[in-house]
């Protein structure tokens, strides 16, 4: 169970890259030490063989030396040298060691060794490495060339280092890398723990969020302080939530008032049906009480389809629409609804993409509904306006308008204005907002009490040039 937890695999992640790149990092370091180390010696060994070389050449060009002056010599050059750490300075004469500086030879270069024969056989300029597994001297680098007098060889000058202080020096600057670096990693480990439990803290209560949403609880929200991605995904999370409940709410809102408005029309079937005598004559009446009632809920029935379906992709079937001939056709089926002052308003001469059916629907509905609230006498006008990218179509009356506060509320489903109460559903204006919406477009109401109203559509010329919002 602990390694199914996202914290524990991102840790487990990082913690296998720190443990690969330490151990790539060890030995890099200790060949990057080791190698200083060597470098240094090798400079020191350079140093003093050329310290040996320009008191050695001062006393080669004095003439007629012999073997006692080459002793004498090399007590001059020993008592006069302070040799760095590890280095030795060693005059073997014949075959024989005849002094050094320190006195005391570490035991790779004592007198019968393996690397003091080899020494003896020098007979030109000769450097190298003696690797020893001594403790106490390691491996040994030198520089070795032969004592001239007259020309004739009478021993040889070994300049000597014992590495075995610089390599422990080494490795124990390795060792403190490593215990520093262990240090450095389980600290490291302990606080990506922490910072990832941290970071991941928006997702676990994402995960508890979601468990405790059920169909009665929309309410429960993340925290979305701080930035970054996770941040961003709280709030797409809360932002999500809230159409969420919005949509559960409007649907539930719409349930109810569906079962409302349902509920009166069966009351009333059954209550006749229940009341109804013998008499033909009442029977007569009850039926088309009944068929009247029934045709009610048919409608309503066929608006609350209409409704959900136009939520769905693939509601409209676009066609290409000729604007001005479209608008007139609308106007003359509108005249068949009452006898108004009917006037028609054009300013579109061009086409656009659209579902001519629900587009008719829609306008017949905000037509109706101004017939609804004028009286016979009043005026209604249906006028189009045509943009680059758009087209205008509004109705206008000039009944009794809508008060502000109703106005907020006239495009939500079943909502009805007492003061104007019709027969109808309640979804007239719901579907054409609808349509609407479908059609990627606004609706806008402009009303004054006592002076009418104007319903507004705008919408876009062709879908994928829409511009509004």
């Amino acid at each position: 169970m602990f390694f199914r937890q996202t914290q524990s695999r991102i840790l487990l992640l990082y913690v296998t890259l720190m443990v690969l790149f330490t151990g790539l990092t060890i030995p890099l370091y200790r060949y990057l030490v080791v190698a200083q180390v060597t470098q240094r010696v090798r400079k020191h060994l350079n140093e003093a063989h050329d310290i040996f070389h320009q008191a050695y050449d001062d006393w080669e060009r004095q003439p007629n030396q012999t073997l006692e002056d080459l002793e004498t010599f090399a007590d001059d050059f020993l008592v006069n040298q302070l040799p760095e750490d590890d280095n030795f300075f060693i005059f073997i004469i014949g075959e024989d060691l005849y002094r050094s500086n320190p006195p005391q030879l570490l035991q790779p270069m004592r007198p019968g060794s393996d690397l003091y024969e080899q020494w003896l056989d020098v007979t030109h300029y000769k450097q190298g490495k003696w690797e020893t597994d001594d403790p106490e001297s390691g491996n040994v680098l030198y520089k070795a060339e032969p004592l001239i007098v007259d020309g004739d060889q009478f021993g040889v000058i070994v300049i000597a280092h014992a590495a075995a202080g610089e390599q422990n020096e080494a490795l124990a600057s390795v060792y403190t890398f490593m215990l520093i670096e262990s240090g450095v990693m389980l600290f490291s480990f302990l606080l990506a723990w922490y910072l990832t439990g941290r970071l991941l803290k928006p997702i676990r209560e994402l995960a508890i969020t979601a468990r405790r949403i059920n169909e009665t609880d929309l309410t429960q929200r993340l925290s979305s302080q701080g930035s970054g991605e996770l941040a961003d995904l709280a709030k797409t999370f809360n932002a999500m939530m809230d159409r969420l409940q919005d949509r559960f709410n409007n649907q539930r809102r719409f349930i109810n008032n569906a079962g409302h408005e349902l509920r009166t029309p069966i009351t009333i079937v059954q209550g006749h049906l229940e009341l109804m005598g013998n008499d033909p004559k009442e029977q007569e009446e009850t039926t088309e009480l009944v068929i009247d009632e029934l045709d009610r809920m048919s409608r309503l029935v066929n608006d609350m389809i209409t409704l959900a379906r136009s939520e769905h992709p693939g509601f409209l079937q676009y066609e290409m629409i000729d604007l001005k001939q479209f608008a007139q056709q609308i106007l003359t089926k509108a005249q068949a609804l009452a006898e108004r002052d009917w006037h028609l308003n054009l300013d579109c001469s061009g086409s656009m993409f659209g579902d001519r059916q629900r587009l008719t629907g829609a306008l017949l509905n905000l037509l109706r509904n101004a017939v609804q609230h004028t009286p016979p006498t009043g005026t209604i006008e249906l006028g189009c306006q045509q943009t680059l990218t758009q087209v205008i179509f509004w109705v206008k009356d000039n009944g009794a308008g809508i008060a502000p506060e109703d106005q907020i509320r006239i495009f939500d489903r079943f909502s009805r204005v007492d003061r104007h109460h019709t027969d109808g559903s309640g979804l007239g204006l719901a579907i054409v907002k609808a349509f609407t919406k479908a059609h990627r477009g606004k609706i806008d109401l402009i009303s004054q009490p006592g002076v009418g109203s104007t319903f507004r559509m705008t919408l876009p010329l062709s879908p994928q040039n829409s511009t509004v919002v």
